[in-house]
């Protein structure tokens, strides 16, 4: 594609890489020829992901366990990546995660504990250590993964709502801070995609996880990756602050299109 910056042999990081959003993202900047660093909790998921990535393309592949909501084991894995890694030039905040769907008054606080710890604080965790040395370096590019959710709460989802309406408003404050430096912010915000999001949400419960996605076509993880990666792609100069996308049977969080 013409206009586009070559991803070719940059350093690019994604959080929670295991499954889903992150797991395509991975690969989709491993076929733009990109070094792929990522990391997830779950390391028995992440070892598979090796051969697919080179495989996809990917000039250097680099995986590593860590858990986004601990901030000293974030300091300890970001500021201690081998020296031909500590130059990420893109990173994708994708780790995060839903936890029940019940009314606020009576959900357990435990839920929120994750959501928050997850979706807020590790977040800002993985940001504040790989952003000072993008600034130093003259170039980079911040991609935190948003929802609809954000945008309209829904019922029993109070919490899972206020973590992404947090992370708007994170990725428009981190934008405003970088001002006079040439590192992009980008906030990818997607409805209903199918993926194991569900399955968490209801640990593990696959039955109900599965009747969220019925009579709906839903986005695929791919779908969000190619976002993600044409955010990347444009010249230096052009900054995508925001893209909201759903499916075609998606209007926004409450109003779904079920074919009969």
């Amino acid at each position: 594609m013409s206009g586009m910056g070559n991803l070719s042999g940059k350093t690019v990081l994604v959080t929670g890489a295991s499954s889903g959003i992150g797991r395509a993202t991975a690969l989709a900047f491993a076929r733009e020829g990109a070094r792929v660093a990522v990391c997830a909790r779950r390391e028995e998921r992440l070892t598979g992901l090796e051969p697919e990535l080179k495989k996809a393309g990917a000039a250097a592949v680099l995986l590593f366990t860590l858990d986004v909501s601990n901030r000293a084991a974030v300091e300890k894995a970001l500021n201690g990546l081998p020296s031909e890694w500590n130059t990420i030039d893109v990173l994708v905040n994708n780790a995060g995660l839903s936890r029940g769907l019940t009314k606020v008054y009576e959900d357990d606080p435990q839920n929120w504990e994750e959501m928050i710890d997850t979706n807020v604080k590790g977040l800002l965790y993985v940001t504040r250590t790989v952003v000072p040395g993008m600034v130093e370096r003259g170039r980079g590019h911040v991609i935190n993964m948003g929802s609809t959710a954000g945008y309209m709460t829904y019922a029993n989802g109070a919490v899972y709502c206020a973590t992404k309406a947090a992370e708007k408003a994170i990725s428009e404050g981190l934008k405003i801070d970088l001002m006079g430096t040439a590192v992009r912010v980008t906030s990818i915000d997607p409805g209903m995609v199918e993926s194991e999001f569900s399955e968490v949400r209801f640990r593990g419960d696959k039955e109900r996880a599965e009747k969220v996605y019925q009579n709906i076509t839903p986005l695929q993880p791919e779908d969000i990756a190619d976002a993600i990666v044409w955010a990347a792609s444009r010249p230096a100069h052009v900054n995508i602050h925001t893209v909201v996308m759903t499916t075609i049977d998606q209007a926004n969080s409450v109003v779904f299109h079920r074919h009969s």
